[in-house]
């Protein structure tokens, strides 16, 4: 019987969970304990002194605990507790380790908002996106919490900003195709909505996965959404800023006819790019820089531009 890509996907995924839980024939269950309860205890000098000794340096990447078995990374990043995470990543421990969900340490620093953690993890090579089994990503989750400074870090080490989540096409829908710009303005975090889109977010951003698009009636660009979910003018404001397409179908619903002001906008931009002309050129050249260090990932060298510091601020939109 011959397997579809998204089946063959799902038996890895479960080969690879029950490897997690299975324990290792040389672990040592008293001595991965003794590990975590000083992790947890945010005990550093205990751990440093459990470190010098070779059973527990043995223990340094295993998984123990009740309920999900978690590696000492892991209960540091949970807890947030920076000195032993630093401790452990010094002595070797996996930075990219996974749980039994598909977690990384990462992630775990990202959903408990520990911001040290996060930045100490990206600086020793974890990976911004997370694990490619998880269904969801580091992003997504600092999108939805609306946590600007760890998305910040997150973007400045290269994390996907159009990413989505990952989950089997028979589970797929038009919810599973939102990425960080949707989650943004659905939970109206516009500093992280312009976050995104100051590191080269696709101010388009709309579902190309045609076995998706074959499940829903219609995919939603982040426009639509944001009139949707009667954001405010802000966040229109900003998709034109960026050069979103400004024609596209607009779904009015009851929230967009109450806010006027926001439907106005939109029309009027409409309307002078229709008959009175195109966008500026000063604000075309803005596009296009950006545009041009997007895809040369080098968003973050404006600041070094040989150009006046007026010009560096234009370009990062904060005049």
């Amino acid at each position: 019987m011959m397997l579809d890509t998204s089946t063959k996907m799902s038996l890895m995924d479960i080969t690879k969970i029950f490897s997690l839980l299975r324990p290792k024939e040389d672990e040592d269950e008293d001595g991965c304990q003794q590990l975590n309860k000083a992790i947890a205890e945010d005990d550093d000098q205990l751990l440093a002194d459990l470190l010098s000794q070779e059973r527990y340096r043995r223990c340094i990447n295993s998984r123990s605990g009740w309920g999900i078995p978690s590696t000492p990374l892991k209960t540091a990043a949970a807890h947030g507790h920076l000195r032993c995470l630093e401790r452990l990543l010094a002595h070797g421990a996996e930075v990219d380790s996974l749980d039994v969900k598909a977690q990384t340490p990462l992630f775990t620093a990202v959903s408990g908002k520990h911001l040290g953690c996060v930045s100490a993890l990206l600086k020793a090579g974890a990976d911004p996106n997370g694990s490619q089994y998880n269904n969801c990503s580091p992003l997504l989750t600092a999108a939805r919490e609306g946590d600007v400074d760890i998305l910040k870090e997150l973007l400045y080490y290269g994390a996907e900003t159009d990413v989505q989540a990952k989950v089997p096409d028979w589970a797929s829908n038009a919810t599973t195709c939102r990425g960080p710009l949707y989650i943004a303005a659905v939970y109206g975090h516009l500093d992280c909505f312009k976050l995104l889109l100051l590191h080269g977010a696709d101010p388009d951003y709309n579902c190309k996965d045609k076995k998706i698009l074959a499940r829903i009636k219609r995919s939603n660009t982040v426009l639509d959404t944001c009139l949707k979910y009667g954001c405010q003018s802000e966040y229109i404001q900003l998709l034109i800023d960026f050069g979103a397409n400004i024609y596209i179908p607009v779904v009015i619903t009851e929230k967009t006819r109450e806010q006027d002001q926001v439907i106005k906008l939109l029309l009027r931009e409409r309307v002078f790019l229709f008959a009175v002309c195109p966008k500026t050129l000063m604000s075309q050249i803005r596009l296009a820089i950006r545009k041009y260090l997007s895809a040369a990932h080098k968003l973050d060298l404006i600041d070094e531009l040989d150009i006046p510091q007026m010009l560096k601020n234009y370009l990062k939109h904060t005049t």
